[in-house]
């Protein structure tokens, strides 16, 4: 249900020439009410005027499928104003059950609502800051109707109170893949080491220089070669029981060797490159 909308002000009321009048009261004017059956389209369904000063004779049908769309222009005095509060107000007058905001079709409404077996009071409730007074008066009146054949929602359950115990499911721990595919793999890296040997043979490697960078700087070779061994035993460790927080302060410990000792190795093979061995 769209429940009011104000247009911009003085685009209605009011002639530029006419000097302000100071307001003394809330109101409005150009109001009309429509209830639209589903599928009636914009200009379908019932359509009436309403009045501020008084209200509809006869109360309007609102079934489970319709809309109900209230538009007017606020006043305060004579001159169309936004007023601070603007709202429709739905009270039931017998057992004084009231609701406030907006909603679009029936099933949005109280479930209480719908057992009412009189009409309930629309009312147009504008105020706003200063000393205007502010509008409260009912404007029509609105008659639930619902469909017979379709029984009532149960209430909703109540909000604070014991909640049925949960059971969670957890997804089982990732498994490594069958042995079979394993040994493959590691049969795999096996065999590449010779063509890896061949390789370094083809492209000149000299072996003679291996004694001369050994007694330069043992340590470092040494220490850059265990290095990297060690990344193969933290890798297949985290392959057969390792988790990753297992794995991530081991590889910090051994990639800082590394890198330190790589450097070393590595400057003592320049320095032979640079003596002009090669």
């Amino acid at each position: 249900m769209h429940l009011w909308q104000a247009t911009a002000p003085l685009c209605l009321l009011a002639s530029a020439a006419l000097p302000t009048v100071a307001a003394s009261a809330w109101g409005f004017t150009d109001a009309s009410v429509a209830v639209q059956p589903k599928g009636a389209g914009i200009n379908g369904g019932f359509k009436e005027q309403i009045s501020s000063s008084k209200p509809l004779a006869s109360p309007l049908a609102f079934t489970g499928a319709d809309t109900l769309r209230v538009t007017l222009t606020t006043q305060e005095g004579s001159s169309a104003k936004r007023p601070h509060q603007a709202f429709l107000l739905l009270k039931d007058s017998q057992s004084g059950l009231d609701i406030s905001y907006p909603f679009t079709t029936q099933k949005e409404l109280p479930l209480q609502f719908l057992t009412l077996p009189n009409p309930v009071d629309a009312r147009v409730v504008i105020g706003g800051f200063g000393s205007s007074e502010a509008y409260d008066h009912s404007v029509f009146k609105l008659s639930i109707e619902r469909d017979v054949n379709i029984p009532i929602p149960t209430a909703e359950a109540p909000r604070y109170g014991k909640l049925p115990e949960i059971h969670h499911t957890f997804k089982n721990d990732p498994t490594n893949p069958p042995i079979v595919i394993t040994l493959a793999f590691v049969g795999a890296v096996i065999a590449s080491l010779p063509v890896l040997a061949g390789l370094w043979l083809f492209l000149g490697v000299n072996l003679n220089h291996l004694p001369t960078a050994l007694k330069s700087a043992p340590l470092p070779h040494a220490v850059f070669l265990a290095s990297l061994a060690g990344f193969e035993g933290i890798f297949f460790l985290y392959y057969t029981s390792w988790n990753l927080f297992q794995v991530l302060p081991a590889a910090a410990v051994v990639g800082a060797v590394a890198f330190v000792s790589g450097s070393r190795a590595l400057g003592e093979v320049q320095g032979r490159r640079l003596a002009g061995l090669r």
